[in-house]
């Protein structure tokens, strides 16, 4: 069958190159085309467009964006029409993939969705245009459950997909050599992000916290879907060290991290490192945030627990005062630290083991093989 992806961000391309192994070991033909990064493509998925082209984070970066998403959106849609998949499936990246659920369901095709928008933070009232929509939801989180029962709509929980991915991590016991990083000095690890604006917004941040702890190295995990312009200052002033594309060998090597708000709070928090969570964005998206989030936490980790497991810094709390503070709490010896991995035991139990990826593949060529795609 041929299956159309669209994920637009890095952690959409995670989950959706371990979707395509789920996919592809029940459905051994299985042919792949759509939107993505380096991980599908690595996968057999012919790549149409990079989600290094596609990321827009917040609400004015997208106001000023429109031309551009309207241009990928006719594209995607013209793509779609051409190709004639046997479904389309979408991987969290509401604004761009719901509107393309409602073009796929006006036209006759079979929509799934894979790890769904967080329709339950704000904007509720979008669950019934899914539920319009969307064929078959896919979640990762059990809640989600409850929440779309209470709009008439059943989805499938098969567990959050991240555990396929650190489970199946192997630390290389040489990284800090083959890395030309200080073997007598622990590292703080710096996870600002993987699009432009987070970079140039995070850094400068977190760094400022560098000469209060001088006896650490800082090191960056750096994406290489980025220019490698955009960290050239903080190796010229050897404010901090960076490693390309292996967060998980820093993490595991590192005493603590200061990481921006995304899916790498949960996976720093898996990996058993203690954190302090950044957001910051531009002044007129977080008063709109603001006014709409109907959750108390923006971190998947503290959403997960529904309690502060760890910190998150926010806006105008982003500042040198309250990082050193947060930061030096973690360290060893610090008050914080012990009391925050204690949580991160429980947290492992909650999200559960391996094997959601191939679950959800399973899943959805079940659905397409049962009365040749009636689902």
């Amino acid at each position: 069958m041929k299956y159309y992806l669209i994920a637009g961000e890095r952690s959409g391309d995670l989950h959706g190159a371990n979707l395509l192994k789920g996919i592809k070991e029940n459905d051994p033909d299985a042919e792949f085309r759509g939107w993505g990064g380096d991980m599908m493509q690595s996968e057999g998925m012919d790549l149409v467009t990079h989600y290094r082209d596609t990321a827009f984070m917040g609400f004015l970066e997208v106001a000023l964006n429109l031309h551009k998403i309207a241009g990928f959106l006719k594209k995607c849609k013209k793509d779609i029409l051409d190709y004639q998949p046997d479904v389309i499936i979408l991987i969290d990246y509401p604004g761009f993939n719901l509107r393309i659920a409602s073009f796929a369901k006006a036209n006759g095709f079979k929509v799934f969705y894979y790890i769904s928008p967080k329709v339950w933070a704000w904007n509720q009232k979008r669950a019934w245009k899914i539920k319009a929509n969307v064929d078959k939801m896919v979640v990762i989180f059990s809640f989600e459950v409850d929440f779309y029962n209470k709009y008439g709509y059943q989805v499938d929980y098969v567990g959050n997909p991240l555990m396929d991915a650190i489970e199946a991590f192997k630390p290389d016991p040489d990284f800090k050599n083959n890395n030309n990083l200080d073997p007598s000095k622990p590292i703080i690890a710096l996870l600002p992000g993987s699009r432009s604006q987070e970079i140039v917004g995070m850094l400068d941040l977190m760094l400022t916290v560098r000469p209060h702890f001088p006896q650490y190295q800082f090191v960056i995990a750096g994406v290489k879907n980025l220019p490698a312009s955009l960290y050239e200052k903080y190796l010229v002033a050897q404010q901090a060290a960076i490693v390309f594309e292996c967060t998980y060998d820093l993490l595991h090597v590192a005493e603590a991290a200061l990481v921006t708000s995304g899916t790498a709070t949960l996976e720093t928090a898996l990996l058993n490192v203690p954190e302090v969570v950044c957001y910051k964005t531009s002044a007129f998206s977080y008063a709109v945030a603001k006014r709409l989030i109907r959750v108390p936490f923006i971190s998947l980790v503290n959403l997960i627990m529904d309690r502060e497991v760890v910190r998150e810094l926010i806006q105008d709390e982003l500042n040198e005062k309250q990082l050193v503070k947060e930061l030096g709490a973690l360290l060893v010896g610090g008050e914080k630290r012990n009391e925050q991995l204690q949580s991160y035991a429980q947290l492992r139990e909650n999200v559960g083991g391996a094997g959601a990826s191939e679950r959800a593949g399973r899943l959805m060529v079940g659905y397409l093989s049962k009365n040749k795609g009636n689902v």
